[in-house]
């Protein structure tokens, strides 16, 4: 019981200081070099929102790219379905033509596959540069409160 009356305080005072001591710009002399980083830090901030921005401003588009795709890709393969059951009964010519349809179908289906790659791909990048944001968010707030720390500290 004593020595948990001893290690509370302790522990305590510890955790209250630990920011001061993790703290990397500590004295006035930081300030320039506090300034600086807070300086890209914001820079990168703005980049960033402004890349996000775009990203997100570009979804529809992709989706509607897919969209068409799929409704492409759709309708070649209804085309090809039914000049293969034509050339079933048919002579070479419907066998030639469905082969050719069927291609093209296959082909419509890959672009319609490649459609939706991208729109997975431009959700990776926004929540990727999400990420990104907001850490660089919360180390604009850290320096900012080393600042802060820094002007409330006596010369």
């Amino acid at each position: 019981m004593k020595t948990i009356k001893f290690l509370l305080p302790v522990f305590l005072l510890l955790a209250l200081n630990l920011p001061v001591f993790s703290q990397k710009y500590k004295t006035a002399s930081d300030t320039v070099k506090l300034n600086k980083e807070y300086v890209k830090v914001s820079n990168d901030i703005a980049e960033l929102t402004s890349k996000l921005t775009v990203a997100q401003k570009n979804l529809p588009g992709y989706h509607t790219r897919a969209d068409d795709a799929d409704a492409d890709a759709q309708k070649t393969a209804d085309a090809s379905s039914q000049q293969a059951y034509k050339a079933t009964s048919g002579d070479m010519g419907d066998a030639r033509s469905a082969k050719k349809k069927a291609r093209k179908a296959y082909k419509k289906a890959g672009d319609a596959k490649d459609a939706n790659k991208k729109i997975k791909g431009q959700e990776k990048k926004i929540a990727k540069l999400g990420a990104q944001l907001h850490k660089k968010e919360a180390r604009l707030q850290a320096l900012e409160d080393m600042r802060l720390t820094l002007r409330n500290t006596p010369l």
